[in-house]
């Protein structure tokens, strides 16, 4: 992992603090999170300290810190989602997988993330899997859609 971050950043050499961001996000894409040695990697290449580059990250919701599930749920609990029905479909989402916000099935096929906004209001209750929306949402829809993510792993 660590000759991986390396031959990353050295795509970058020479390169200022201006590259932060870009630096981070070809490390998410490689490693499916950013990690602590990332963190710390990034720290010395660009000459900052660890805390500022943990707090950059950190401003945006899309870098992540853990490892994610092969199909990663965020379902939205904004303002829209909350009023049409975001509780009765988290709640069978979590029945369903058996997990709660913030962690993995067991066979690491599934985790769980609640946002506060996907930017789909129109189309409330929604949720994404990866980079699919479903929206409309009922709880009732969830044990399908489970399902059918299911299936495409056998099909794989």
């Amino acid at each position: 992992m660590i000759a991986e971050i390396d031959t990353i950043i050295e795509k970058f050499s020479g390169s200022q603090r201006d590259n932060l961001i870009p630096i981070l996000e070809c490390i998410q894409e490689e490693q499916g999170y950013i990690s602590e040695e990332a963190i710390i990697k990034v720290s010395r290449f660009l000459k900052l300290p660890a805390s500022k580059i943990y707090g950059v990250a950190t401003f945006y919701d899309y870098f992540h810190f853990e490892p994610r599930a092969k199909f990663h749920i965020k379902i939205c609990n904004g303002t829209a989602c909350h009023v049409l029905g975001t509780g009765s479909v988290l709640e069978e989402l979590e029945n369903e997988l058996k997990i709660s916000n913030g962690q993995i099935t067991r066979d690491g096929l599934f985790s769980l993330e609640v946002v506060s906004c996907i930017g789909a209001c129109g189309s409330a209750p929604v949720l994404m899997i990866n980079d699919k929306y479903f929206t409309n949402l009922l709880g009732n829809d969830m044990k399908q859609i489970i399902e059918d993510c299911k299936k495409k792993i056998k099909e794989a």
